[in-house]
């Protein structure tokens, strides 16, 4: 008999456990009933600068015609989720249409946080979040005029980009000391601000906005920062980092983590045994995961229950991560903040190439634990299969691969 699954949420997370289902499940297991608010099909969130590069929301979907077509995926946009009803097993949508599940998995995702600045309401203040996100902005800026970006991680540079692409005079405002401080360390982080600087940002690290100031006719027109520094702004865009979507499972009685997210076990599934949550929204343990790969892991274990294939679980996930930001090559793998106690590091920095790179060593001074490369990212794929293991040559040598002699600290 085919049972009804109900998946919230079309982002990445769960349009890939949706297509796992097709993948590895019959047709007559699951009829899969997605809810999303958003009104387009799930998308690829680590690109949007893209978008304003070809202005179509086609060069970004994940969504194929076969999965549009098929009778046993039935995808609803612009349909928001109002309440779920655990005892009667079903859900009800804010049109007020009821769906009756036999499974329901919570992919709700996150939404961007903004700190409570004095003047982020006002007109000309953005999130970076959605396709919608980047119309606004697109709308808003003007060529040549300058704009601020508040947070320099990995999504805040992504919306300098964008920015940059519509051609204005960009500004970024990070916290830390040096930009993507979660992925990289202070060493590499200044190499990156660096060559971020030759592209034509302006980075503003290690100091806060005190405050956002309205223009003559009210739309902002300069950012205050916490040194004094006053900052024209034409826009400001926050990217201050995200929390997760958790109102719906909370409402629902469904346990929340501290500090947010959905409570779920290594299974992934909530107090209630008919429900699921992964991706952003979901806490494992009390551990959220705020990128898209262990979501994914999140996804394949769900459906491993679902189809009864397995007793797969999510036991954590790999945090690596290779990107190219503005152009430039960004990689942290492992340990790549040396928090294993014991741990030396390893380090080399080319200031004439721009590159930086720091291997994470245990106490034999022979296991790979981690580490960071900037500007250059070609020994990556080699430098993370040997996470782990006693090194097959000597460190110093292996540091030579990416680029160079070494220097030791610990």
């Amino acid at each position: 008999m085919t049972r009804t699954l109900i998946v919230v949420g079309h982002g990445m997370v769960g349009h890939r456990l949706v297509d796992d289902i097709r993948a590895r499940g019959r047709p007559s297991d699951w009829r899969t009933v997605v809810l999303t608010e958003e009104s387009e099909p799930a998308y690829d969130r680590t690109a949007l600068s893209s978008y304003l590069d070809t202005g179509s929301a086609s060069t970004l979907s994940l969504v194929s015609e076969e999965f549009l077509s098929d009778p046993m995926v039935d995808l609803r946009l612009a349909t928001g989720v109002a309440t779920i009803d655990r005892q009667g097993r079903k859900v009800l949508t804010v049109s007020g249409t009821e769906l009756y599940y036999d499974a329901l998995v919570l992919a709700t995702g996150s939404r961007p946080h903004q700190p409570p600045v004095p003047g982020r309401d006002l007109d000309g203040c953005f999130v970076y979040r959605t396709l919608e996100d980047l119309d606004a902005i697109r709308a808003a800026a003007v060529a040549g005029r300058p704009g601020v970006v508040i947070g320099g991680g990995l999504l805040g540079l992504e919306a300098a980009n964008a920015l940059r692409l519509l051609e204005m005079r960009v500004h970024v405002v990070e916290l830390a000391r040096w930009p993507m401080p979660v992925q990289i360390d202070e060493a590499g982080g200044q190499v990156l601000a660096r060559l971020l600087g030759k592209l034509g940002l302006r980075l503003h690290c290690g100091v806060a906005v005190a405050s956002i100031e309205a223009g003559q006719v009210g739309r902002v027109s300069r950012v205050r920062l916490t040194d004094g520094t006053d900052v024209a702004a034409d826009l400001v865009v926050f990217s201050t980092g995200i929390r997760p979507r958790d109102e719906l499972a909370a409402s629902a009685g469904l346990e929340i983590a501290e500090g947010g997210g959905v409570l779920v076990d290594d299974y992934c599934r909530t107090n209630d045994e008919h429900i699921w949550a992964i991706g952003e929204c979901a806490a494992v343990r009390g551990r959220r995961y705020g990128l898209v790969a262990p979501g994914y892991r999140m996804a394949e274990t769900v459906v491993d229950q679902l189809l009864g294939a397995g007793e797969l679980t999510f036991a954590g996930a790999d945090m690596s991560t290779e990107l190219k930001l503005l152009g430039v090559d960004v990689a942290s793998f492992g340990d790549a903040h040396a928090e294993t106690p014991g741990a030396m590091e390893l380090s080399y920095q080319r200031n004439t190439a721009g590159t930086y790179a720091k291997l994470v060593l245990g106490a034999d001074s022979r296991t790979l634990l981690g580490g960071v490369l900037t500007g250059d990212a070609s020994a990556y794929p080699v430098l993370r299969s040997l996470v782990g293991y006693e090194l097959p040559v000597p460190p110093e040598q292996l540091l030579g691969y990416c680029g160079g002699r070494s220097a030791v600290s610990s």
